[in-house]
């Protein structure tokens, strides 16, 4: 490493690029509230660049970074809303009488908190977020919620994290919401299916073929996701990592996903030699 390198890889230097964490709050003051502390606390967005420093300096994977969680807070916001207008009801809607406002709220947190386990190990990652998650939540909603409604959400968002790890089994709307739109990170490469950096395989090829990710209201259900690919191989990321993420989920019954290739698919392998 040169001098160079050791500069950007400074602690200084790693906040001074520090990421803003947005959504469209949509009329919701209290989402606009959290995503305001979020955007103050430094502990958080240090312990996204420690979960980062794991996954991709010392595992060769790919993002699960600051640029990560606030992609998937934003699908996870877009794709609930579009469920909540079409009917179907959010988990604290239904069992706690909250509205969709704190719904938005759950979905937004699990989505900015799932990943923060990484900072410690990617194995059991999802355990470790649990309790830091749980020491975090408080602070990001006290005064904004009562203390019963938060010990509340707090296991709502909790819920939710634990249920995005492969086999988790979501109970709630909001869980299902989280565990797809982690899914749905992979436009222009950003595959969660982990592959060795630089190498040739069809994790690497098929993850380059990803363009695109857009989620919009359907027509024969609620919401329409349509990935655009520049090749065919793309279709691998659909069939091994959002299949498995959409099965189990409780959002199958709600979701489309469609696949649209360019007229002219785009070469993306020239050699390959075992």
């Amino acid at each position: 490493m040169n001098e160079q390198d050791e500069i950007l890889r400074d602690v200084e230097a790693r906040f001074a690029r520090r990421l803003e964490i947005n959504v469209p709050s949509r009329h919701n003051e209290r989402l606009k509230a959290v995503v305001a502390r979020v955007n103050a606390d430094e502990e958080l967005y240090g312990l996204w660049i420690a979960a980062n420093v794991n996954a991709v300096e010392r595992l060769d994977m790919t993002d699960h970074g600051p640029v990560h969680v606030k992609i998937v807070m934003n699908l996870a916001v877009r794709l609930l809303r579009l469920l909540v207008d079409a009917g179907v009801e959010p988990g604290v809607t239904r069992n706690y009488g909250m509205g969709r406002e704190s719904a938005e709220v759950v979905v937004a947190l699990a989505a900015l908190l799932h990943d923060v386990g990484m900072s410690i190990h990617r194995a059991d990652h999802e355990e470790y977020s649990l309790f830091i998650a749980r020491a975090k939540i408080p602070e990001l909603l006290q005064g904004i919620y009562s203390p019963r409604e938060i010990v509340i959400l707090q296991a709502e968002i909790l819920h939710a994290i634990i249920s995005h790890r492969s086999g988790g089994v979501p109970l709630t709307l909001e869980a299902g919401v989280v565990r797809v739109a982690d899914a749905l990170d992979m436009a222009k490469g950003r595959s969660r299916i982990p592959f060795e950096a630089g190498s040739v395989s069809i994790h690497s090829v098929s993850a380059a073929a990803v363009e695109s990710v857009s989620l919009e209201s359907g027509e024969d259900r609620p919401v329409l996701v349509t990935v655009e690919l520049s090749n065919s191989a793309g279709l691998f990321q659909l069939d091994q990592l959002l299949r498995n993420k959409l099965k189990g989920s409780g959002l199958e019954e709600w979701v489309t996903i469609q696949a649209k290739v360019g007229e002219e698919e785009k070469r993306l392998l020239t050699d390959f030699r075992l």
